[in-house]
């Protein structure tokens, strides 16, 4: 459902229309950025093409409406799916086909808000090119960036470093390269999309930097509490190239899933009721996170070593588009299942992360680093250990690991190398089991703290940004 005349109680409702790239990663956050805005009396509308129809009943759950067709101030509108130009890059380059497929739904785009005549538009940043149609419409036009703000400056930053060498990144070895306001970021953890940059996904980003600066602001889902360096680095204009205008930084976050209407009480749920308060290691990597076979059975090795509890969702190994339900008696080392019975669990595919998080037993959590993922691990207190798998999930681990100093890193986990199950066994223990996990743990809680305070305290940074954007849309 979308309109463009939206009312409460007989009042206007001004409309902001955001439009979030492909993925759950894109479009959770996104759900969760309407509903706040929606209590601040606005409407919203999240427009998606085709191909994330799907993505569009998973999000909405993530609302505290529930489904989020039944409030009318938070909407759908899908536009139709597109074909990818004739120029599109080749199929190994999906980062370049995302950037392809949005410039082409550019028109599909146009109708649709000059007919809601929204008073703001919000891009992902995988949307960069739909800032000319914003312009051409005479639309307020922000960036909606849900990553981190020490990404963030890295990307505003790009053009600099891209104009002091003729090297793509991967020719510069074990390089270290330097942004301001964040950790020296090693080569090899920056995302395999800017390690060439012949290739039109590189150049998209390098794009993104004069988009960014051109628009009304960026709204970050972080808090200047989390991240005050990167935070101060983009706001005095540091990561800016000299022939731009660093746009003004809205820091709102974190912003993380609701509560659910009606919580369900999973299997795994009712398994952490039953053991001891803080003694719980979660393993868990994401929606699209999966291991080879080895890889699988060397981390269950690990953890049997460890002599930890744990909670581990676990998935078939990659291969088909759509993988089966895992077959754990096949994947896992014989015997696993009834070893470790009395102190661990193994789920099928999917947990509820956040709610697990939040359970008084759980006390550590291995992540593949996905910002979400960081978030709730945050906002719930529970320290982690880093093991990136794709996109921008290594460089997420240094800024965790070096710069916020609430993770520890898994050594040993690039691409094509096995993760022994002595290093998983000596990480696991250190985090449950040491005073630097203890210490660790505190430094979580401390963030938590700080974190909660700006979304929800008079004054708070990110509350008080929020209520700025709130102010200037509906004036």
């Amino acid at each position: 459902m979308s309109t463009a005349n939206q009312r409460c109680n007989g009042n206007p409702q001004k409309l902001v229309v955001i439009y979030p790239a492909p993925g759950t990663g894109h479009l959770n956050p996104t759900v969760e950025l309407g509903r706040l805005l929606v209590s601040h009396g606005l409407a919203v509308t999240i427009v998606v093409r085709g191909q994330q129809a799907g993505d569009v009943p998973v999000a909405a759950a993530s609302s505290a409406t529930g489904d989020a067709s039944a409030n009318p101030y938070l909407s759908f509108h899908c536009i139709p799916e597109v074909s990818l130009p004739s120029d599109a890059p080749e199929e190994g380059d999906h980062v370049a086909q995302v950037f392809a497929l949005t410039r082409a739904s550019n028109h599909e785009l146009r109708d649709f808000l000059r007919a809601a005549i929204p008073t703001a538009l919000l891009l992902d940043f995988f949307c960069g090119c739909a800032l000319d149609v914003g312009a051409e419409l005479g639309i307020p036009t922000y960036f909606f960036y849900p990553s981190c703000t020490a990404s963030l400056a890295f990307l505003l930053y790009l053009p600099v470093i891209h104009g002091k060498t003729a090297l793509s990144f991967r020719d510069l070895g074990r390089e270290l390269v330097y942004v301001p306001g964040v950790p020296p970021i090693p080569v090899n953890d920056l995302p395999v999309a800017l390690l060439d940059r012949s290739n039109p996904s590189y150049r998209h980003f390098l794009a993104l930097s004069e988009q960014m600066c051109k628009s009304r602001g960026v709204i970050v889902n972080s808090c200047r509490s989390l991240e005050p360096r990167a935070t101060n680095a983009v706001v005095f204009g540091l990561c800016t190239p000299p022939e731009h205008t660093t746009p003004p930084i809205y820091c709102i976050g974190p912003l993380i899933k609701s509560e659910a209407v009606e919580k369900r009480r999973e299997e795994c749920l009712a398994w952490l009721d039953t053991q001891p308060k803080a003694s719980v290691l979660f393993l868990c990597f994401g929606s699209m996170g999966r291991f080879s076979a080895e890889q699988t059975k060397e981390m269950a090795v690990g953890l049997e070593m460890s002599g930890q509890r744990f909670l581990w969702v676990a998935r078939s190994p990659p291969g088909d588009e759509q993988p089966a339900e895992p077959d754990l008696d096949a994947l896992l080392p014989k015997g696993f299942l009834d070893r470790t019975k009395d102190r661990g669990l193994v789920v099928k595919s999917r947990a509820p992360q956040w709610d697990v998080l939040q359970h008084g037993a759980v006390s550590g959590f291995v992540t593949h680093c996905g910002w979400n993922s960081i978030l709730e691990a945050v906002m719930a207190g529970v320290p982690m250990l880093g093991w990136p798998l794709y996109a921008e999930q290594r460089m997420n681990r240094v800024f965790l690991v070096e710069e916020m100093r609430l993770a520890v890193a898994v050594e040993g986990c690039e691409e094509g190398i096995i993760v022994t199950a002595e290093e998983i066994e000596e990480k696991v223990r250190w985090l449950m089991d040491s005073d630097g996990g203890r210490e660790l743990r505190e430094r979580t809680l401390a963030a938590m703290r700080e974190a909660k305070e700006a979304l929800i305290s008079d004054g708070g940074g990110s509350k008080t940004a929020l209520l700025k954007l709130v102010e200037q849309w509906k004036s």
